[in-house]
């Protein structure tokens, strides 16, 4: 909203050219968001305790500590997430770019499926929320939706196309399994978040980690200057996006503020299934949804470890890991909470690193 009320006015006020450069918006909404977390974060927890009683319900086939340090923790802390992210994103970026209320349809659409779940849990004090087959048929739902928009944005040579990291004009044609393709991707990533979402400020620092890596990755596909040095693809206007990522990083960065150990709150399926999603969609905009399985690789780990111990029992009546998501598993191994979370904090930022590499390595 800034940027299309006052960057016109720039020849007038010169200080106003500063909202021409994403770099100033980018940090802007970093700092909006952050500053909105701060501020509304201990009302959005007070009205959450007053709501929910003894808060999220606690899985009764987990770790057995989680029954005595988890109980009473509020959840649904995603609503404070979406505030920040959704009013700083609109206030910094530029309004007139399709890319970015595509990908806030995804993260609105995606946080009031995560809403609906985690009232159902709260309501009927379990921790099955919304029947699986329906949470997944909207996530789907709204992922479609967003893919036929983004093909219909994007520059025709790469409306249908898979971009190939380390190859600099490898495109692979996927034609009509594109839309399905980005769905995957989008519901993928959101419900890979919801997974790694076990244990206080687990998710959030990759979530940050990764939407940083996205901001860098859409700034520099969305300028055909470094786009052409890096033998990248460009995208016009994808560039937008890193504003969205900077609110993103704010956003998480205050949410952690309160979801440190020993957490406030919880981001409940509110906050994992709307971030999730976003980081997704913005990987088909910026054509980079190989590289995000790298940069978000602890995503995928913990998601296979869930596919490996359902597939293992089915087919063997074994279980190849004490508990899944993997990070139970450690927890039933004896590792201490923050332990397991700094590790996979460690591991999150090397792979982050690794899948930035493939920028360069071409």
């Amino acid at each position: 909203m800034l940027f299309n009320l006052l960057a016109p006015l720039a020849s007038e006020v010169q200080v106003f050219n500063l909202f021409r450069y994403l770099t100033f918006r980018s940090g802007g909404a970093v700092l909006t968001a952050l500053l909105i977390s701060f501020l509304l974060g201990p009302s959005v927890i007070r009205w959450l305790k007053s709501k929910q009683g003894d808060g999220q319900p606690i899985r009764l086939d987990g770790p057995e500590n989680h029954l005595l340090t988890k109980k009473g923790t509020p959840t649904m802390g995603g609503v404070l997430i979406l505030l920040a992210l959704v009013i700083s994103t609109l206030l910094w970026a530029d309004l007139n770019n399709r890319y970015v209320w595509v990908v806030l349809w995804v993260t609105i659409g995606y946080g009031v499926v995560g809403f609906g779940d985690d009232y159902l849990k709260l309501t009927k004090r379990n921790s099955k929320g919304l029947p699986g087959k329906l949470k997944l048929a909207l996530q789907i739902g709204i992922a479609v939706i967003a893919a036929l928009a983004i093909s219909a944005i994007l520059p025709v040579e790469l409306q249908t196309h898979l971009a190939v990291p380390f190859f600099k004009d490898v495109l692979i044609q996927l034609g009509p399994f594109f839309a399905p393709f980005a769905v995957l991707v989008m519901v993928g990533a959101s419900n890979a978040v919801n997974l790694t979402d076990g244990l206080d400020g687990l998710a959030i620092v990759p979530v940050m980690i990764v939407a940083g890596c996205l901001a860098l990755i859409a700034y520099l596909v969305g300028n055909s200057v470094f786009a052409g040095y890096l033998q990248i693809h460009y995208v016009p206007g994808c560039g937008e996006l890193a504003v969205f990522c900077g609110a993103l990083v704010g956003a998480s960065l205050g949410f952690l503020w309160f979801n440190a150990p020993p957490a406030m709150v919880f981001m409940g399926d509110t906050g994992s299934l709307s971030v999730g999603g976003a980081l997704g969609t913005i990987s088909v905009i910026v054509k980079h949804e190989l590289v995000l399985m790298i940069i978000g690789g602890l995503f995928v780990l913990e998601t296979v470890s869930v596919i490996m111990q359902v597939a293992s029992f089915k087919l063997t009546g074994r279980r190849v890991f004490k508990m899944e998501p993997l990070h139970h598993h450690f927890e039933k191994k004896g590792w201490a909470e923050p332990t397991i979370v700094i590790r996979f904090w460690i591991i999150a930022s090397i792979l982050a690193l690794a899948g930035l590499s493939t920028l360069k390595v071409r």
